[in-house]
């Protein structure tokens, strides 16, 4: 398989963090000795993945310090920065210019760890005819926090069940996406959430998803990030 590119978005203000990591940006929380993003580059690295795009934004010049061009971990990183808050689809909008009109890209939420086989979930994406975009979804015994995702027998994302408060098992979004190029066509120019405005106009046009049976953890809470000590496994 040839070269994989991947976009990482690690420019979120981590406000719901900032009890533990005040003056940093949340990829950049410590998980022992390591930054969380530095896991997330070692485990790219470690699957062949060594072209790497970071989508910064929010202490944007933290990120660039100390990833610089990526040679300490035998990679290459670009940089696109936003200089106002674009959200997650925007961000990957402002970073088309540095794809080259690949055909497939994986893109990735750095506040994301999730114990996955990245060039599996491309080989099923690529399987699948007609698909413009397949995520990632993991089992939670409660996706209160989330929101579900709901899969046909198919593969594709039949819908999206906003978070409800109930606190009940189901599938949720990863984090982790492969995109084709046709995906262009559907982000719109500016700020714009893939969440919440390019994924839900996706649904029954080629949006698949694959389940994944691995660990999967976020940081986007204090009690999450003190969970995330567990990655040191992986270091």
């Amino acid at each position: 398989m040839r070269d994989l590119k991947a976009l990482l978005l690690v420019g979120g203000m981590g406000t719901r963090l900032r009890a533990v990591v005040p003056s940093q940006p949340k990829v950049l929380a410590a998980i022992g000795e390591r930054s969380f993003l530095e896991l997330v580059v070692r485990q790219l690295r470690l699957q062949g993945i060594r072209q790497l795009v970071m989508c910064t934004g929010h202490l944007a010049t933290q990120i660039e310090g100390k990833f610089g061009d990526g040679r300490t971990w035998d990679v290459s990183i670009e940089y696109s920065k936003e200089e106002t808050p674009l959200g997650t689809a925007g961000a990957v909008k402002l970073a088309q210019r540095y794809l080259h009109d690949e055909p497939e890209f994986l893109v990735l939420n750095g506040d994301s760890f999730l114990e996955i086989n990245f060039l599996d979930l491309m080989v099923f994406h690529c399987g699948h005819d007609g698909a413009v975009a397949t995520m990632a979804v993991f089992r939670v015994d409660d996706a209160c926090r989330y929101g579900k995702v709901q899969v046909d027998t198919n593969d594709q994302i039949s819908d999206f069940v906003e978070k409800t408060g109930s606190h009940e098992p189901g599938l949720v979004n990863g984090g982790a996406y492969v995109f084709s190029r046709t995906v262009w066509q559907h982000i719109p120019e500016g700020p714009a959430s893939l969440e919440r405005d390019v994924f839900p106009r996706l649904l029954g046009r080629g949006l698949y998803a694959r389940q994944e049976d691995g660990m999967f953890i976020d940081i986007g809470t204090p009690a999450d990030y003190a969970r995330a000590q567990q990655l040191l496994r992986f270091s």
